[in-house]
């Protein structure tokens, strides 16, 4: 220590007097202390053929990531499907920190190989990418649902859950249901119909599995769909009734599926899009409850045009909103809320609460409001 002590002050004296003389400072410095433009260059063996190429220098592309991988991501190019690493700039848009980076529907900006990277044995270089990607666009629309982040980054003044994006960019959210096997879960599907609306999506309630006989409960959750105007397609993908219907309504969309496991959405992937062959198991018979065969988003076309995407089973869903906001997302309280005493009413125990009196009434029906405190109990509770 006694050997270095002084060393700092040595050094800034060092710099004052260069600078009184009028010298050139930075001329000066060791080539470690100086500061160089921020860039980036490919690692020899990220391309096949060697690297080294600046990515400013690269020609530059947009186009839409269609998978995600631990590697990198598919982006479709064009009419071309390019394997992509993430470029070492690449940046989230500004308030966009805390959700998924990078999601099937991203509109992205990428850089490609320049050809004479693309001879040689390729298919024997796993280290071998077509392009990097640059940048993400912001997102019109997304399906996402909240998740809490590890405690390691969480503090007490922290309690901002991170947002785990399923796909962005999409127009509709094609909730799928089963008449039976699973039974049909109210509440999912209400919960669905909000991260919809929250998500700026149009939903459209698929009902899969017609050809088998239908639940107990099925008719009357039906009756309440129906009462709140949702669009329902019931269909089969295994007999392909109702499919026509459906396949004109999603022709030159962004749709993407969305529903507990088991119902059928990759069954429906393989009945709408020919020859894909997508894996599907059967339902659990011990607990009737589906089986997760997708394990990460993917994207498909549509053969009328438009696109489809496939998205994991969820068994259950986080709406992202607060327990004052929650009453907004059922429109059926929109009438009544206003009438109520209190301005901050929560419409559970308050007395005079126009929304409690509208259900002994029958005016609001008493499953959608069991549906809102069910919720309202899991948002209390973060």
């Amino acid at each position: 220590m006694a050997k270095n002590k002084g060393k700092s002050k040595r050094r800034i004296k060092d710099w004052q007097s260069r600078f009184e003389a009028d010298q050139d400072v930075e001329a000066t410095r060791s080539r470690r202390g100086k500061f160089s433009p921020r860039e980036v260059k490919l690692g020899e063996g990220s391309f096949a053929g060697g690297g080294g190429d600046k990515l400013r220098d690269m020609q530059r592309r947009e186009g839409i990531v269609t998978g995600v991988l631990r590697r990198g991501a598919w982006v479709r190019v064009g009419q071309d499907d390019l394997f992509c690493g993430l470029a070492k700039t690449f940046r989230v848009p500004e308030g966009s920190e805390k959700t998924t980076p990078l999601t099937v529907g991203d509109d992205v900006t990428v850089v490609l190989v320049k050809p004479e990277h693309t001879d040689g044995q390729i298919d024997l270089d796993r280290n071998r990418m077509d392009g990097m990607i640059l940048s993400r666009q912001p997102r019109r629309t997304l399906l996402a649902r909240p998740q809490p982040m590890s405690g390691k980054r969480r503090t007490a003044h922290d309690d901002n859950a991170f947002v785990k994006v399923l796909a962005a960019n999409m127009d509709v959210l094609l909730i799928v249901i089963a008449t039976a096997k699973p039974s049909t879960r109210r509440g999912l599907v209400d919960r669905f119909l909000i991260v919809a609306e929250r998500g700026e999506l149009t939903p459209i309630l698929t009902v899969n599995k017609i050809d088998l006989k239908p639940s107990d409960k099925y008719e009357e959750i039906m009756a309440d769909l129906r009462s709140q105007a949702v669009t329902i397609f019931p269909c089969s993908a295994k007999t392909g009734e109702g499919l026509d219907r459906l396949q004109t309504a999603l022709v030159g969309k962004r749709s993407v599926l969305a529903g507990a496991s088991g119902v059928g959405k990759t069954s429906l992937i393989n009945a709408l899009v020919p020859k894909v062959d997508a894996a599907t198991q059967p339902v659990r018979e011990k607990d009737d409850r589906g089986r997760h065969t997708t394990s990460q988003a993917r994207l498909y076309d549509l053969p009328p045009g438009g696109l489809l995407v496939d998205t994991p089973g969820i068994r259950e869903l986080g709406v992202g909103i607060t327990p004052a906001e929650l009453p907004w997302y059922f429109p059926e309280f929109e009438e009544f809320v206003p009438q109520c005493k209190f301005y901050n009413c929560s419409h559970t125990h308050e007395p005079n609460c126009a929304v409690i009196q509208a259900v002994e009434k029958e005016k609001i029906l008493p499953r959608r409001y069991e549906s809102y405190l069910r919720i309202l109990d899991t948002l209390e509770e973060k």
